[in-house]
C-alpha cells in the first residue's frame, strides 16, 4: 500500500503542477536490478525527444560498429605517378568523420603532406579534389525547420566534415539603428557572400542568426544586437566544409614546395562506375568511444547526425537519410525494443517530427545496460551536477552524481533518459519526456528535478 501511494503522489506531482500538468507526457521509471516498475504515466506515448533522440543513434552505431572502430578518411590519387609528377588529381575521400579539423585543431594536415611527399610527389597536374561522394545530396535534412538552417547547431552533413562544418563571423556594433559591420570570419571561406540585416539597437542580447544552405555561397544575417558592444562573433555553418579542406589542403603542399596545376574542386555526385583510384594515405579519426561521448555529453548535432547518416551507408551507396531511418528503426526492432510507433527522421532530434515513447527508451537502455558495449555507453553519458548538459540537474543534491543520462532541450520541452545509481545498490532506468509545457526549460527541468528528488525518496 505505501509503494502504491508512492506511484499516485509522484505521478500526481507532475499531472497536477501548473507548468507540466496540461504538457504532452510520457514517463517511465523501472528498476533495472529488479524489474519493478517504480512509476509511469503514458509510457508508451510517443512525444518529441529532441536531442534525447540521439541515445537511438549512438547506441546502434556503438552496438554495429564497436568501440574501437575509427573513421577513415582516405587520400587517394587517379593517374600515373611519372619522375615526380602526378598526372592526374589528388582526392581526399570522405567517410563520414566528424572529427577533421574539430576545434580547428588541423595539424592532422601536415602528415597528409609529409605522405605526398614520401610518396615522391612534387608536382600535381589536376588538383585537389574534395570526394563527398559516399552521401547523396541531401546535406541538410528536410524534416529541419527552415529558420534553422545555416545555424551552427544544424549545418549541413557531409562525407567530408571539416572545423565542426561551422564558422565564427566576426562582427562589429555601433551606434543603435545603424547595421553591424562584419569584420571577417574564421576560418576565413573564399568567395562567401553576405546578405548582412543585422541591426544595432538598444538590448542587452545578442538576437543576431545566420542562415541559408549547403552549398550555397549565400548567407543571410538577421536580428540585432546591442548598440557600440565592439566586436562580436555570430556561429553559423560552413557551406561547403569539403571544398574548405581541399583548399586548405592544397595551401598546405604547396607551401611544402608541392605544385599544384589547379585549383581546388570537389564532387558530390555518387559514381559507381568511376575508375579505381591508388590509396596513398588512409587517416583514421579517435575512437568510436570518444565520438560518441562528445555526441552525448555536448549534445553534438554535427557528431549524431554523421554517425546517423553513416550506418544508413551499410544498405547502399551513396547513403541517404532514408535509408538511415530504416536502418535505425530495423537495428533497434530486431533487439526487441518497441519501435513501430515511433518516428524517425533524423539521428540528433532537431527535427519537429520526431516522435518516441518513455518506454522506447527505457527498452534501449535497459538493452545497453547487458551490453559487451556498456563501459563505453555509460562513459559516454553527462552526470547530473558535474559534467556535460547534466551539469545544472540536481546539484548539490542526494543525486548530484548519480544519474548519467542523456537531455533534450527545445521551447517548451525538458526531456531526460538514463540511469540512476540508489543508495542500496540498484540501478533504476528511467525517460521522463515533457513537451509543449508552458515556461522556459529550465523551469520544467526544476519541476523534473524536483520528480526524480521525491521519487527516489519515497522508494529506496
Amino acid at each position: 500500500m505505501l509503494f502504491l501511494a508512492a506511484i499516485l503522489l509522484s505521478v500526481n506531482f507532475l499531472t497536477s503542477h501548473p507548468i507540466t500538468g496540461q504538457a504532452n507526457m510520457s514517463v517511465l521509471v523501472q528498476n533495472l536490478t529488479t524489474g519493478e516498475v517504480i512509476d509511469s504515466y503514458r509510457p508508451d506515448h510517443v512525444v518529441p525527444p529532441a536531442s534525447v533522440m540521439k541515445l537511438l543513434t549512438t547506441g546502434a552505431a556503438l552496438e554495429i560498429l564497436g568501440p574501437g572502430y575509427r573513421f577513415p578518411t582516405l587520400i587517394e590519387y587517379n593517374g600515373e605517378i611519372e619522375n615526380g609528377v602526378l598526372r592526374g588529381n589528388l582526392y581526399v575521400r570522405g567517410c563520414c568523420d566528424p572529427s577533421l579539423g574539430w576545434k580547428g585543431q588541423t595539424g592532422f594536415l601536415n602528415r597528409w603532406v609529409t605522405a605526398v611527399k614520401k610518396a615522391g610527389i612534387h608536382k600535381i597536374e589536376g588538383a585537389v579534389v574534395a570526394d563527398m561522394t559516399m552521401l547523396d545530396g541531401d546535406a541538410q535534412n528536410p524534416a529541419w525547420l527552415c529558420e534553422d538552417a545555416g545555424n551552427y547547431y544544424a549545418p549541413g552533413i557531409f562525407a567530408l566534415n571539416y572545423y565542426g562544418n561551422t564558422m565564427n563571423i566576426v562582427l562589429k556594433s555601433g551606434e543603435p539603428g545603424s547595421l553591424a559591420t562584419i569584420v571577417s570570419t574564421e576560418p576565413q571561406v573564399e568567395d562567401i557572400c553576405f546578405i548582412n540585416r543585422v541591426r544595432c539597437g538598444n538590448i542587452t542580447y545578442d538576437g543576431a542568426f545566420v542562415s541559408g544552405l549547403p552549398y550555397s555561397r549565400e548567407r543571410y544575417l538577421t536580428g540585432a544586437v546591442p548598440s557600440n558592444l565592439g566586436t562580436f562573433g555570430v556561429k553559423g555553418d560552413l557551406p561547403n566544409p569539403g571544398l574548405l579542406l581541399a583548399r586548405h589542403f592544397t595551401a598546405r603542399l604547396r607551401e611544402a614546395g608541392v605544385t599544384i596545376k589547379r585549383d581546388a574542386t570537389y564532387e558530390a555526385d555518387y559514381n559507381p562506375l568511376a575508375p579505381a583510384r591508388q590509396v596513398l594515405y588512409t587517416h583514421y579519426s579517435e575512437p568510436l568511444s570518444e565520438i560518441i561521448k562528445e555526441t552525448n555529453v555536448n549534445s553534438n548535432n554535427l557528431y549524431a547526425e554523421s554517425l546517423f547518416r553513416y550506418l544508413g551507408t551499410r544498405y547502399t551507396l551513396p547513403g541517404t537519410i532514408h535509408n538511415s531511418q530504416d536502418l535505425l528503426r530495423d537495428y533497434w526492432r530486431r533487439r526487441g525494443v518497441m519501435i513501430q510507433n515511433a518516428i524517425i527522421k533524423d539521428g540528433c532530434g532537431l527535427a519537429p517530427q520526431d516522435a518516441v515513447s518513455a518506454k522506447t527508451f527505457v527498452q534501449v537502455l535497459s538493452i545497453m545496460s547487458r551490453s559487451k558495449n556498456k563501459e563505453a555507453w555509460e562513459a559516454s553519458l553527462p552526470i547530473s551536477g558535474q559534467t556535460g548538459t547534466l551539469k545544472t540537474l540536481c546539484p548539490d543534491t542526494p543525486l548530484e552524481g548519480r544519474i548519467h543520462a542523456k537531455s533534450g532541450t527545445i521551447a517548451g520541452t525538458k526531456n531526460f533518459a538514463g540511469y540512476i545509481d540508489m543508495p542500496n545498490g540498484d540501478t533504476w532506468v528511467f525517460a521522463i519526456l515533457i513537451n509543449s509545457a508552458p515556461g522556459k526549460a529550465r523551469n520544467i527541468q526544476t519541476v523534473i528535478q524536483q520528480y526524480l528528488l521525491d521519487v527516489c525518496r519515497e522508494n529506496q
